[in-house]
């Protein structure tokens, strides 16, 4: 699943094909898009000027000069490809916003699971979320005010977006074993020292992630992985061989020595 550097990558590439051109035509392939999009509203972006290209988490927002909003999710497997309006579509594109300089960027997702939603200007298309892990609202003190009545584990609290903002499963797994937070831990009990190393850690993993080229879970083979999806192989720290559990319908992947508390 795309996480936050791999969202933020793809808003900048969707921002240097988009900002600044003018729609030609919006089309969708999929039946799920087209659903929530009528020919007629897919119409009235014809001429539409793309002022900005916004990420707020996982969600990118292509705003209007009109002052209406295109929100885009990649959800499980989307992504971008760009080329021009003569180029043969790549397989799994489900939509494409083509502009008039020639320009043509294309939604592709084999899972068919990404959103494209167009929204009136002043209605916003965000979730509910939380602070960005750069945030410097983002304290122990901030997130202890919200983990005050979480009495479940840590790793599936930091899982939700409206605590903290584009952390998905695999960055929260490598957090926690940089930070030596077992994430079975419950979420409420972790001291004001607990949260201020696991802050810093987070901060660390998405920092080298936004550097790949890749997706995360791609580099697997490079070293920068800890835990996830290593399970049976030896922790980089102790060499203990790294266990999986599910926690909330996900895969976990820690050390159960290095992460014992």
């Amino acid at each position: 699943m795309p996480e936050l550097p791999e969202v933020e990558r793809a808003a900048r590439i969707l921002r240097r094909a988009a900002a600044g051109k003018t729609l030609a035509c919006v089309s969708l392939m999929h039946p799920s898009l087209r659903r929530k999009l009528s020919p007629h509203r897919l119409r009235t972006l014809r001429g539409a000027v793309v002022t900005r290209v916004l990420r707020r988490g996982k969600h990118q927002l292509l705003e209007l000069q009109d002052g209406r909003t295109i929100h885009v999710h990649f959800r499980m497997a989307g992504d971008w490809d760009i080329g021009t309006a003569t180029d043969t579509l790549p397989r799994h594109a489900r939509a494409t916003l083509e502009f008039e300089n020639g320009t043509r960027v294309a939604l592709v997702d084999p899972r068919a699971l990404s959103t494209l939603t167009l929204h009136a200007a002043g209605d916003s298309p965000l979730p509910e979320l939380g602070p960005e892990p750069s945030d410097a609202a983002f304290t122990p003190a901030s997130l202890a005010a919200v983990l005050t009545r979480r009495k479940g584990p840590i790793k599936p609290v930091l899982l939700d977006q409206r605590i903290l903002a584009g952390v998905g499963n695999i960055y929260a797994s490598e957090s926690l074993w940089h930070a030596h937070i077992s994430p079975r831990a419950v979420a409420a009990t972790l001291t004001p020292e607990r949260l201020e190393r696991l802050i810093r850690e987070i901060r660390y993993v998405l920092g080298p992630a936004a550097q790949l080229p890749a997706r995360y879970r791609q580099a697997r083979g490079s070293g920068r992985i800890a835990v996830y999806g290593r399970e049976g192989e030896p922790c980089r720290r102790c060499s203990t061989p790294i266990e999986r559990i599910v926690q909330a319908g996900r895969s976990t992947y820690f050390c159960s020595v290095c992460q014992s508390s």
